[in-house]
C-alpha cells in the first residue's frame, strides 16, 4: 500500500502543495497562484496532485492515493457546502463534493486552522502530547483542537473558533469593545490579530506591526505599551482557554508567533486567571512554521476520524 501523502494548503494569494512520507519528510513540494475562481481552483488542485504523483508516488492497481486540503473555511454538515471563507467566491459551493470528481482521488476537506493544529500535534512543536490546542494569529484568527491525534471539530464543525469569543476579564479602559465582522462585539480577533496590534502601536488604519519588538527594544514608548497590552490580552485568551479545556500545550502560530520575546512572557501571566494553583500548560511557538497547514492537510488521511 502507497504511503505517500499529498496535503494542499488554499491561502487567499497561493495554492500550496506537499507530498510527505511516513516519517513526515517533504518529497515535493509546489507553490502557484491561486487562480481566484471556483472552477479555476479545482482544476489547480487537481494539477497539482497529478504532477507531484508524477514525480515521486507511484499509484498500485488504480488506487489513487488521497488527497487533504486545508481551506480558510469550513464545511456545513448539514448542506455539505463550504461557509465562513474569507475567500468569499468558496461560501455556497459544493467543495468537498466536486473535487473528487475533478482530481479522481479521495478528499478530505478540513479548516486551515485545524491543519495547522493537527500538524503541530502529529509531528510538531506539542508532539506527543493528549490535548494540543492551536492557533493561528495573522492577519485574523483562528484555532483547532486536537484530542489523541483526533481532530475535534463539533456539530457545526466551529470547535476552535477561539478568535469569535469575547475577550476575558476586560479592562475598563478597554471599553467600548470594538465591533466585529461577524455582528458582535468584543471579539478577541479585534483586539489580537495583527492588524489590530498594528493599531494599537502607530494608530487607526495601520495593518502591519512588523519591527514592533525592535522599536520596542530601542526605547520606543507607544511600542512597549502595546506589546505589553497584548501579551496580557493574550494570556488572559489563553488561560480561558485553560480553564474550559485544560490542554498539554497552546501551539501559537501565524504572523504574530514571530513575537517571541513577547510570547515568551505569557506563562508568567497566567496565573492570575487560570483556576488552578499551578499552570503546567506549555506555550509553545510552532515548529513547522507556514508549513503546518499543508503539512496538517497531508496528515488528515493518518489521523484517526474527527471526534464531532
Amino acid at each position: 500500500m502507497n504511503k505517500l501523502r499529498l496535503g494542499i494548503d488554499v491561502g487567499g494569494t497561493k495554492v500550496e502543495l506537499a507530498a510527505i512520507d511516513p516519517s513526515g519528510k517533504i518529497l515535493f513540494r509546489r507553490r502557484v497562484p491561486n487562480p481566484g475562481e471556483y472552477n479555476g481552483l479545482l482544476a489547480t488542485i487537481r494539477d497539482l496532485a497529478d504532477l507531484a504523483v508524477a514525480e515521486v508516488g507511484i499509484e498500485e492497481n488504480g488506487r489513487k492515493i488521497p488527497l487533504g486540503v486545508g481551506i480558510p473555511g469550513s464545511t456545513n454538515k448539514k448542506d455539505g457546502l463550504v461557509k465562513n471563507a474569507n475567500a468569499t467566491w468558496l461560501n455556497g459551493k459544493p467543495f468537498e463534493h466536486d473535487l473528487p470528481e475533478v482530481t479522481g482521488r479521495p478528499v478530505r476537506v478540513e479548516n486551515d486552522a485545524n491543519c495547522f493544529a493537527l500538524s503541530e500535534a502529529i509531528d510538531g512543536a506539542a508532539a506527543g502530547k493528549s490535548i494540543v490546542f492551536g492557533v493561528i494569529i495573522g492577519s485574523g484568527m483562528g484555532g483547532g483542537l486536537v484530542i489523541n491525534g483526533h481532530l475535534v471539530t463539533g456539530l457545526h464543525h466551529v470547535a476552535g473558533e477561539w478568535g469569535h469569543t469575547p475577550l476575558p476579564w476586560p479592562r475598563i479602559d478597554e471599553f467600548p469593545m470594538p465591533k466585529c465582522f461577524c455582528g458582535n462585539e468584543g471579539c478577541l480577533e479585534r483586539f489580537l490579530c495583527g492588524p489590530a496590534l498594528a493599531a494599537d502601536w502607530k494608530g487607526a488604519g495601520n495593518r502591519s506591526a512588523e519591527g514592533i519588538e525592535n522599536a520596542a527594544a530601542d526605547g520606543d514608548k507607544a511600542a512597549q505599551a502595546a506589546l505589553d497590552r497584548y501579551v496580557d490580552r493574550l494570556a488572559r485568551a489563553c488561560s480561558l482557554i485553560i480553564n474550559l479545556l485544560d490542554p498539554d500545550a497552546i501551539v501559537l502560530g501565524g504572523g504574530v508567533s514571530n513575537l517571541r520575546k513577547t510570547l515568551a512572557r505569557i506563562p508568567s501571566l497566567l496565573p492570575r486567571h487560570v483556576i488552578t494553583p499551578e499552570c503546567e500548560t506549555l506555550i509553545l511557538p510552532n515548529l513547522h512554521g507556514d508549513s503546518s497547514g499543508v503539512r496538517g492537510a497531508a496528515w488528515l488521511w493518518d489521523a484517526a476520524e474527527s471526534i464531532s
